[in-house]
C-alpha cells in the first residue's frame, strides 16, 4: 500500500508520520522517553515531497480443521495468566492476534469491543494476543498493553506473548489476525474461520461493519457450518524478535 504524502517540513522528530485520519500510524514517542534528534531547515525551505510505503501482509498458511494449540500466557493488565483449558466449557472460542501500534488494528479496535462484547453474552469466548517484539516497538509492550485495553475497555484478556512462540504455533503472521474455533462436546477446538474482520481498510472509505467475522460467528453459534471461503486478514506484519529463526 503506498501513501504519496506532499509536506512542509519545518523539524523532523520522530520516526512515526501523523497521516491526520483513522489511518494514522503516528504513536507518541515521547511518553515513552524517546527524544530524537531534531533536524532544523531554514525559514525558506520549500515543500519536499515523501514517498511513504506501509508494510502490509495477508493471513495465510493455516488450514480449516486446526486444532488450537495450548497456550499459557500471561494478561499484563490483571496478571492473571490464562490457558486454553480455561475455555474449555465454551462452544467456540475467537482468538485474535493485535497489538497496540498497527493502524490497521487502530482502525478496528472500537468495533472489535463492540462486536466482541455483543457475541460474548451470546457465549462466544474471546482472547488477543501481542506478540510483537519490545527490542523493535517498545509502544507493544506489557505496561502499554495494559493501558490500551482499560482505555478501550476491552471486554477480553489481552495476553502478552513474549517468547512469540504462540504466535508461531498459530502460524500467525500479521495484526489484526482472527482465528474461530469451534468445539463438538468434547473433542478438541477445531478452526473454521480464518478471515477478515470486513471489507474495510484504513483509508480506503468503506464503512466498518465486522459483517464477514459476525457472520461466521452467528453459523458457529447456531450450528451452521461456515462457508470455505474465506478472504485473508490484511495489516501490518508482526514483529518478530532480531534474529528469530523459524
Amino acid at each position: 500500500m503506498a501513501l504519496r504524502l506532499r509536506l512542509k517540513v519545518s523539524s523532523i522528530g520522530s520516526p512515526f508520520l501523523q497521516l491526520g485520519s483513522s489511518a494514522s500510524a503516528a504513536c507518541s514517542v515521547s511518553k515513552l522517553g524517546f527524544h530524537p534528534p531534531r533536524l532544523q531547515l531554514n525559514k525558506n525551505s520549500h515543500p519536499i515531497r515523501l514517498f511513504v510505503r506501509a508494510a502490509r501482509i495477508e493471513s495465510k498458511g493455516v488450514t480449516l480443521g486446526f486444532r488450537t494449540p495450548q497456550f499459557q500466557l500471561p494478561e499484563p493488565l490483571t496478571g492473571t495468566t490464562w490457558t486454553l483449558d480455561d475455555f474449555e466449557a465454551y462452544p467456540a472460542l475467537l482468538v485474535m492476534f493485535i497489538c497496540n501500534h498497527c493502524p490497521f488494528v487502530k482502525h478496528l479496535k472500537k468495533d472489535i469491543v463492540k462486536l466482541t462484547k455483543f457475541y460474548m453474552e451470546k457465549g462466544l469466548a474471546v482472547i488477543a494476543i501481542s506478540s510483537n517484539s519490545v527490542a523493535t516497538h517498545p509502544q507493544d509492550g506489557p505496561e502499554f498493553m495494559a493501558e490500551d485495553a482499560k482505555l478501550f475497555g476491552y471486554p477480553f484478556p489481552y495476553l502478552y506473548d513474549e517468547s512469540q512462540d504462540v504466535a508461531q504455533h498459530f502460524g500467525a503472521v500479521c495484526t489484526p489476525e482472527f482465528y474461530l474455533f469451534k468445539k463438538d462436546g468434547r473433542r478438541p477446538f477445531e478452526l473454521v474461520y480464518h478471515g477478515q474482520f470486513d471489507d474495510s481498510r484504513p483509508s480506503n472509505n468503506v464503512p466498518v461493519t465486522g459483517r464477514d467475522l459476525s457472520l461466521a460467528i452467528d453459523r458457529v453459534l447456531s450450528g451452521q457450518p461456515v462457508p470455505s471461503e474465506q478472504k485473508p486478514s490484511v495489516g501490518c506484519s508482526i514483529k518478530w524478535h532480531p534474529g528469530k529463526k523459524f
